[in-house]
């Protein structure tokens, strides 16, 4: 079942992949822990696992990421699906500069037409968001974007890119934001309040918290983390150890439905309803755990149940 983003933008599978992490040196072990080989067998996995809807981002791996996908594409007919994102750097200061950065990433996409585009921050610097939404909307009327988003938007900036959108025809369809268990700053923000009244579909980041919710991080297993989890404190011995009540809860809900933590947590946001995850995978065994959220639903009482044993004071 696809859902659509936005109010009648294009239809996607109701579960993303993020691809952060394909080409990326810089915060992941790209060509150390994994390689491209291993990302085009993921690649193959969520096509035949019905997941159809990738997200990327031209600053990822340094363009690397959309180059990979645009490979992986050209060996397949299915209808895959592209969202991408445009980065607001400070010397980009004109129209132009939107126009430029979208011609490259088509080009490594392989594409003549993207889903989905987004800006990644709400960075404006010189441009502002008058040109910036101007620009998009152009792109749009010219064929090359089919919808357009943004991301890590506060509620009025959303409001805000919503309004000079709307001057020209075209509808905001996504706010891709942080959220997941772990993270539910949008419900108390405003964003999550405010996509739902402006018909914005929200696009969730890191869904499984970088992994703390799939239960493989634990106190007993506990081991130094590499890579971007190096920078989080809940990787800490003492922050897994705060976590684990909810690992366990996640864990007897799984059994219920014969479904692991990761799985749970995903069908959670799955559950709010408007909400897209879209967790990162490196590999064929990742995605397929992904793709385990989808085809079942927890009961309300379990929604709420998680809900109560994450929310923060």
């Amino acid at each position: 079942m696809e859902v659509p983003l936005g109010l009648n933008g294009p239809a996607v599978s109701p579960l993303g992949i993020g691809t952060w992490a394909w080409g990326d040196k810089l915060f992941w072990n790209y060509g150390k822990e994994y390689d491209a080989a291993d990302l085009q067998a993921a690649f193959k996995t969520a096509l035949d696992s019905g997941i159809l809807f990738f997200d990327t981002a031209e600053i990822y791996g340094f363009g690397e990421s959309e180059r990979l996908l645009g490979e992986f594409m050209q060996q397949t007919d299915r209808p895959v699906t592209i969202a991408t994102k445009y980065f607001p750097l400070p010397w980009r200061f004109n129209a132009d500069a939107v126009a430029d950065a979208l011609t490259a990433s088509l080009k490594r996409l392989q594409l003549p037409t993207v889903t989905l585009y987004q800006v990644h921050w709400p960075f404006d610097f010189l441009m502002g968001q008058t040109t910036l939404m101007n620009a998009l909307a152009d792109e749009v009327k010219q064929g090359r974007i089919q919808a357009v988003g943004v991301s890590n938007y506060s509620a009025e900036q959303m409001r805000q890119a919503h309004r000079l959108l709307a001057d020209r025809g075209v509808p905001l369809a996504v706010n891709q934001v942080q959220y997941s268990l772990l993270a539910r700053q949008i419900e108390r923000n405003g964003v999550l309040s405010t996509a739902r009244e402006l018909g914005v579909t929200i696009l969730a980041y890191s869904p499984l918290a970088q992994g703390l919710l799939t239960g493989k991080y634990t106190p007993e297993t506990y081991t130094p983390p590499t890579g971007a989890r190096k920078l989080d404190p809940r990787f800490s011995r003492s922050g897994l150890e705060k976590l684990a009540p909810v690992i366990n809860l996640l864990k007897s809900i799984g059994e219920r439905h014969g479904r692991t933590p990761a799985q749970v947590a995903l069908n959670w946001l799955i559950a709010q309803g408007n909400v897209i995850p879209i967790p990162g995978a490196k590999n064929p065994n990742q995605v397929e755990q992904n793709a385990g959220a989808l085809g079942w639903s927890l009961t309300e009482s379990e929604v709420a149940e998680l809900a109560a044993a994450t929310q923060k004071d």
